[in-house]
């Protein structure tokens, strides 16, 4: 127990020590873990929106003629309905496709009032079960004589997940060369203070101390760095998310039809993620500059 208080209070007496290159290197810290943030966001964000995409995928809509009655849609209903891969089939009017329409731009939908007459059509809903079955089920949809058009988006679906792909990559590779620069910053500041003390360290391997005992101040001191950036970093992100999701949230999601993830669980994840990123920055800058004075 008396070693864990040393430990503690000699990292503390560190911090104030170096309290300039202490700052700089929350500094630095904190700017690398906020643009880490961004792609972090950028990575949910686009995440959520491949899940929309897939959604839209799942399902093939067979807009009906004008004037198409629901009895003249029900033979192509139970005759699609025993298709190979189809998980469902449902008859959709017009009024309940202007109220999902309603429903998607949300605070908007005052704008549609200004239409006279609905113009979206009645329709055919299928749900696909085995999207490899997907292209003969749109297919066939297409040959009815009640079919005016055939809602599937296959390719555009395609190239949308490709480049979510590319972009989930490229913000993953990214995020690792920000995070392998924040240990090289807390390395080189730890590794300051180590030079400070040289002649003390060199007396405490004399007289038998650990490596671990000697390293443990430094160790903490890393560690409270890493904390108090991912502390900064974690309350900036939170506010600029959550006046970013206030500001254009209902924009986007009546736009694209797509929502963005809510800043409450974006807050939760990123207290343990930021705190993780912290801790093991802090501690992994510490243990490389202390590696090479202790000979370990």
């Amino acid at each position: 127990m008396k070693s864990f208080f040393y430990t503690v209070k000699q990292s503390f007496i560190q911090f104030g020590r170096n309290l300039n290159m202490a700052v700089a290197s929350i500094f630095a810290i904190t700017c690398m873990l906020l643009i880490l943030s961004l792609f972090f966001i950028i990575v949910i964000n686009v995440n959520m929106a491949a899940e929309t995409i897939k959604g839209e995928y799942d399902s093939i809509e067979i807009f009906l003629k004008e004037g198409t009655t629901k009895e003249e849609a029900d033979p192509v209903i139970a005759e699609m309905s025993l298709e190979d891969g189809v998980d469902k089939v449902y008859f959709k009017t017009k009024e309940e496709a202007m109220e999902e329409f309603r429903e998607r731009w949300g605070d908007n939908a005052y704008l549609l009032d200004s239409l006279e007459d609905n113009p979206l059509p009645d329709s055919i809903v299928i749900m696909i079960g085995n999207l490899e079955k997907a292209d003969a089920i749109a297919e066939k949809a297409g040959t009815y004589e009640i079919a005016e058009d055939v809602k599937y988006y296959k390719s555009t679906v395609d190239k949308l997940l490709k480049a979510t792909d590319f972009i989930q990559v490229g913000a993953i590779a990214l995020m690792i060369v920000l995070i392998i620069i924040s240990i090289v910053v807390v390395s080189n500041t730890i590794k300051l203070t180590v030079f400070n003390r040289a002649d003390e360290i060199s007396i405490m391997k004399y007289i038998g101390a650990t490596n671990w005992f000697i390293r443990g101040p430094f160790l903490v001191e890393g560690i409270i760095i890493g904390l108090i950036s991912g502390g900064i970093a974690l309350g900036v992100t939170g506010l600029v998310y959550t006046k970013l999701v206030e500001a254009i949230g209902d924009q986007v999601y009546s736009i694209l039809s797509m929502p963005m993830v809510p800043a409450s669980f974006l807050i939760y994840n990123f207290l343990w993620i930021f705190m993780a990123l912290g801790i093991s920055i802090g501690s992994c800058g510490s243990i490389i500059s202390m590696k090479r004075f202790l000979k370990v």
